[in-house]
């Protein structure tokens, strides 16, 4: 008897069907060779499979977006005697009834958001190790370096940014603490300056320190420390030649995309 195989026929990867094609045969105590046989795109790449296809002992399992090559396959298929399974065609037809519209029929479309949810879950990893200037070796690897006083909203900038796939490390700008040279070197063509009115961060300082059961007297929260830390700022900022956005009475999401319009600008040189 011929060995029995499953062809598994995708004009993606394929993975869909032998993930489904892995977990049937599994409950069978009988061998079956699996056989992944990715990016058939026309016609005489199907015929090829069913070239080798025997009856009596292979099956088809396919993932085809394209109604056509469906419909080509199925029909090759039945004419052979090779039994065959069309795992994505009712799914997709399903949908459709439902949504009352077509799909959209982009081979390989899962993979891609597969690559852009990895990618986005890589750049926030990244935004939480870079984050408050931990490492400041990061600044060489990040698309974006934002610079800024504490709460100007560094770090969920940073994060709503990872969102958008943007590797973004962030640095703090305390005047006792010098900021790092690879900021100078690296972050000097990537760096944006988060800005803010001091009477607006004195009392988000003093909302803070409150919070943590702290009396509102700290220095942190003084006009006059406010005034030392942003004057400090600004010098940094002129140094770099960095745009600046002011951040007060902003949403995250407003002041991310303003700090992702100013990343598109620079990057397309507009």
């Amino acid at each position: 008897m011929a060995e029995t195989r499953v062809y598994i026929v995708s004009d993606s990867l394929g993975e869909t069907a032998e993930r489904v094609a892995h977990g049937a045969a599994i409950q069978f105590d009988t061998d079956v060779r699996i056989e992944r046989v990715p990016y058939v795109v026309n016609q005489e790449g199907i015929d090829r499979v069913l070239n080798r296809a025997v009856r009596g002992s292979s099956v088809i399992v396919y993932t085809m977006v394209r109604p056509e090559l469906r419909e080509y396959l199925a029909k090759a298929a039945e004419d052979r005697g090779i039994p065959h399974v069309d795992v994505m065609g009712p799914v997709m037809g399903a949908l459709q009834q439902v949504l009352h519209t077509p799909p959209r029929l982009i081979p390989g479309l899962s993979h891609r958001l597969d690559q852009e949810y990895f990618a986005r879950v890589e750049a926030v990893e990244f935004a939480v190790k870079y984050d408050d200037g931990k490492d400041p070796k990061g600044i060489r690897e990040a698309d974006v370096v934002l610079l800024g006083v504490s709460r100007t909203s560094k770090t969920p900038v940073s994060l709503y940014l990872a969102n958008h796939r943007l590797k973004v490390a962030n640095v703090p700008l305390v005047p006792e603490v010098p900021v790092p040279g690879e900021v100078f070197r690296e972050g000097r063509l990537k760096a944006v300056g988060l800005m803010i009115e001091p009477e607006l961060l004195m009392s988000i300082r003093r909302q803070r320190l409150k919070s943590l059961g702290l009396g509102s007297s700290a220095q942190y929260a003084t006009m006059e420390r406010i005034m030392v830390e942003l004057d400090y700022a600004w010098d940094i900022f002129n140094r770099l030649k960095c745009p600046v956005v002011d951040v007060s009475n902003h949403a995250v999401e407003e002041t991310a995309t303003r700090v992702l319009a100013l990343r598109n600008k620079e990057a397309t040189g507009q």
